[in-house]
């Protein structure tokens, strides 16, 4: 007989009984009922019932065995009684009798329980999450990302992909977020940069004529922390495909993210392939937002104009102004009590603004603070915009451009969630398509890229030089669903005229462009195929299918939000010595008043 087991925790069977067995695991619980030992125990399969008589050898020594011991027990297979069975088991017809009970290995007292469905803090969860694990929730989910993955990979596979390894160790890139840096010994004063994205090096594979690469792609960004970003590092589907258009790309994609989702979505709705294409101006005209969720029906109303030298003073001046009156709806609010709209006025100030605005339709016209001060006219000019009725309501964000745009999604999403309007048991998708290429940033007041800055612009060479920067949209794209972007991607710039003179307009010149991506522009000097790709985040994607609303419940060893892996202790501080074979003296901030610094080790 095998030392350890012949069987796994979950075989057993009916028809196993009256079999001598060995199983090992960990003792998950265990109950005194009157002289009777019950111990479930536990492996990586699921759960047996062990059965320890009164008067056994191997009493005492169970008995005092901790939960969470590791054990090997061996013993007979032997049938439950009827009224004992258990049928959520998939071994709950029976019971292995125990003969022989080994402890290989005693677990200290737990700091937090793995039985049961306790809520512990989190810090507490990730020092001790190899103890974390074995709860049956977070288990659920890190074998349901093990799953995920194997079907991106075969999915990928049958569609021709193939999957290879790009560097780890490579050069900064402007991707967006802050680079981990990582100092190269041998070359004293330098750095290498861990990758962002694997965006040079899968465009590179183009160039090298492999037609379709993918990989599940580690990316580090040294960025802030929040519900649906690991801080530090996450992975990617990250896919390439050469002589593809925008529509061939969204066609490979969308059967991966709808295959995927339906096979373990768990029998919610699926938005079925070609998925909707949204433009970027439109998302933010009619959701306020480039990343829409579309389980979410209302949908926002530009009525500036309807305020524009009217009687309610407030609003006739921000138009006057050059901004903005956006209409939101709220089918079915009208009836709600005042305090409804007390506290929704109450969340608007607390997000900044002055206020939230609305107007009550009865049958006989508008109600509230703003109709009393609007012509009749315009306030039914503005229900029968906004499709609404008497007994709805609407509400009002104004302001001017991105920041108006941005609240009144934010109101989108609160009034859609107080109205109980949101679709439940849905995976709704989206494309956000036509990114425009460039961005004024306002604190420079200077021309950005705003998103890839290796995407091809609509028009080419010849819109970089004779557009207003500020009107040239991108070959860029992003998936959305359920209101989180998925993944961004683009056709590439692969024309390295092309590529100088878009770094250009955004303030690199051709010496600078040549110093930081020369690699790249001098392959595509020598023959690039015109290609694109996307990469959909893994970890959000599982998020989504897990039902979790933060990310850290579906990673293996996370870090806290503050960057930390509690458990490890990293970051660490590294040794004199160390720092000195790498040609690094350390300049650290000092301490502001009153805060504690580490004690040196």
């Amino acid at each position: 007989m095998h030392p350890y087991r012949t069987h796994s925790c979950a075989a057993l069977r009916a028809g196993d009984a009256g079999k001598t067995v060995r199983l090992s695991g960990w003792v998950h619980s265990k109950r005194d009922h009157g002289g009777l030992l019950f111990i479930d125990l536990r492996d990586n399969t699921g759960l047996t019932q062990i059965v320890i008589p009164a008067g056994s050898a191997v009493m005492e020594t169970a008995e005092h065995t901790r939960v969470e011991s590791v054990v090997t027990v061996t013993g007979e297979v032997v049938l439950r009684e009827e009224s004992t069975r258990n049928p959520n088991l998939p071994t709950g017809d029976i019971e292995v009798r125990a003969q022989d009970f080994t402890v290989q290995s005693a677990a200290a007292v737990l700091p937090l329980q793995v039985a049961g469905n306790e809520n512990y803090p989190e810090d507490l969860r990730l020092k001790y999450r190899y103890i974390d694990l074995r709860r049956e929730k977070v288990r659920r989910n890190m074998m349901l990302r093990a799953q995920v993955i194997a079907s991106l990979r075969q999915r990928m596979i049958e569609q021709g992909f193939t999957e290879f390894q790009t560097p780890i160790l490579t050069a900064s890139s402007p991707e967006g977020a802050r680079d981990f840096l990582v100092p190269a010994r041998m070359h004293p004063g330098k750095f290498y940069a861990l990758p962002q994205a694997p965006q040079q090096f899968k465009q590179l594979a183009m160039v090298a004529g492999f037609d379709r690469y993918f990989q599940i792609a580690p990316c580090f960004r040294d960025e802030a922390a929040r519900a649906d970003r690991s801080p530090g590092e996450f992975y990617q589907l990250d896919f390439e495909m050469a002589f593809a258009t925008q529509d061939e790309v969204f066609a490979t994609l969308e059967p991966v993210m709808e295959g995927v989702f339906r096979e373990f979505g768990g029998g919610r709705t699926v938005s079925a392939a070609p998925f909707e294409r949204i433009p970027y101006a439109d998302a933010m005209a009619i959701y306020g937002s480039d990343k829409p969720d579309l389980r979410n029906p209302l949908k926002i109303t530009n009525v500036t104009n309807d305020f524009a030298e009217s009687g309610f003073g407030l609003f006739a001046k921000i138009a006057a102004d050059g901004g903005e009156i956006r209409a939101i709806p709220a089918p079915g609010a009208g009836d709600r009590p005042r305090a409804f709209f007390d506290k929704l006025n109450a969340w608007a100030r607390e997000n900044g603004a002055g206020g939230l605005g609305y107007i009550i339709f009865s049958e006989e016209g508008g109600k509230g603070p703003i109709a009393k001060n609007l012509e009749a006219d315009r306030v039914e000019t503005i229900r029968q915009k906004t499709g609404l009725k008497a007994g709805d309501a609407v509400f009002f964000a104004a302001g001017k451009g991105d920041e108006v745009a941005k609240f009144s999604g934010l109101v989108r999403t609160r009034i859609g969630t107080e109205l109980d309007l949101i679709e439940q048991n849905s995976f709704r998708f989206c494309w956000i398509v036509d990114f425009p290429m460039y961005e004024l940033n306002e604190e420079t007041k200077q021309i950005d890229f705003s998103h890839n800055p290796f995407s091809m612009p609509q028009g080419g060479l010849e819109a970089l030089n004779t557009q207003d920067p500020l009107t040239i949209k991108a070959y860029q794209y992003d998936i959305v669903c359920n209101g989180i972007e998925l993944s961004s991607g683009a056709i590439r710039n692969h024309l390295p005229d092309v590529m100088i003179r878009a770094f250009e307009i955004a303030g690199y010149p051709e010496s600078e462009v040549e110093a930081r991506f020369g690699g790249m522009l001098n392959a595509f000097r020598y023959g690039a195929p015109p290609h694109g790709g996307s990469a959909p985040g893994v970890d959000r994607i599982v998020m989504l299918l897990a039902d979790e609303p933060n990310i850290r419940e579906v990673i293996l060893f996370p870090l806290n939000q503050q960057g930390e892996d509690l458990m490890m202790g990293a970051p660490a501080p590294v040794e004199p010595a160390r720092l000195k074979e790498l040609s690094i003296a350390l300049d650290l901030p000092k301490p502001k008043p009153g805060v504690k610094t580490e004690p040196k080790a």
